[in-house]
């Protein structure tokens, strides 16, 4: 496995794998209205901004194909992280927060990192040492907002 920064070649790839895993794991629980907004809203178009945007994004690639990746906005809310199933339990989802934790953590860092977690990743989120910071919220989509303060950081006061 190979994680390296994303390249604008892998946004089609990416876009595939967030949907592929957005429907088997994400948008059932969600109305077809909402399901459809939700990926209209992550797809390779919307990649693309968040690219431009200067989202931090990096991928995971096995055997040439792209497995996963993630995307970090503003230094601390993990906004995108995900694995192709056939690609799961295999520990790429750790690696990429790792490496993506590791790139984020530069000077001036708050030292706190917030993800809103489908109700599905919840445990994965806890393994890594988030905690729930309120219940269960609904949008387009149920998530779970969570938030991650690195040990050995003080966090700013009103972080979140």
């Amino acid at each position: 496995m190979l994680i390296r920064p994303f390249e604008s070649t892998d946004i089609p790839a990416a876009a595939d794998v967030l949907r592929r895993a957005a429907e088997t794991f994400i948008l059932h629980e969600s109305t077809p209205e909402h399901a459809a907004n939700f990926l209209a809203e992550h797809d390779a178009a919307a990649l693309r901004r968040n690219v431009d945007a200067d989202f931090l994004y990096h991928a995971a690639v096995v055997d040439g194909v792209l497995a996963g990746f993630i995307g970090v906005r503003g230094g601390t809310h993990l906004f995108h992280l995900f694995v192709d199933a056939a690609y799961q339990r295999r520990g790429i989802a750790r690696a990429l927060w790792e490496v993506a934790r590791a790139a984020a953590l530069r000077p001036g860092h708050p030292g706190v990192f917030t993800v809103n977690a489908s109700n599905v990743a919840v445990p994965f989120y806890a393994s890594l040492g988030f905690e729930r910071t309120a219940p269960m919220q609904e949008a387009s989509v149920r998530y779970n907002p969570m938030r991650l303060v690195v040990a050995g950081s003080v966090p700013l006061v009103g972080a979140a």
